[in-house]
């Protein structure tokens, strides 16, 4: 009988070695034939950043449409927030314009929605404190 620890180990060596041979399969970034002067890399990084860049965008816009912070809680946006300030600096540090652009504008959306929180949240407290 076969053991299971020795089928992953053959599946593992044999992966290994047919890997070791697919180099020249692998992608090569090459400038983009759409957007001349920008890698095709460059170009897949910019739209796939469009959608999760502006994922807090609808919290924004539903609390500009209430005008009230109910229902919200800004942590979300403000974890999100300092961590694609990390984002930001590690695309500097890799020099990729796509992850510093999109988290740049991704830093300022998070940041206008705990902005927006605070600033109906304190309208709505002083409105509670004027009624009593």
């Amino acid at each position: 009988m076969i053991s299971p620890k020795s089928v992953q180990l053959f599946c593992i060596v044999f992966s290994t070695i047919i890997l070791t041979g697919c180099g020249e399969f692998a992608i090569h970034d090459v400038e983009s034939l759409l957007f001349p002067g920008f890698y095709r890399s460059e170009v897949i990084g910019f739209v796939a950043g469009l959608g999760t860049t502006f994922a807090a965008l609808p919290d924004l816009i539903g609390m500009l449409k209430r005008r009230s912070s109910k229902g919200m809680n800004p942590r979300m946006a403000a974890i999100m927030g300092a961590f694609q300030i990390l984002w930001v600096y590690y695309g500097l540090l890799i020099l990729s314009r796509p992850v510093i652009l999109w988290n740049i504008i991704a830093v300022l959306t998070n940041f206008l929605v705990v902005g927006a929180y605070v600033y109906f949240a304190r309208k709505e407290s002083q409105s509670e404190q004027v009624k009593e």
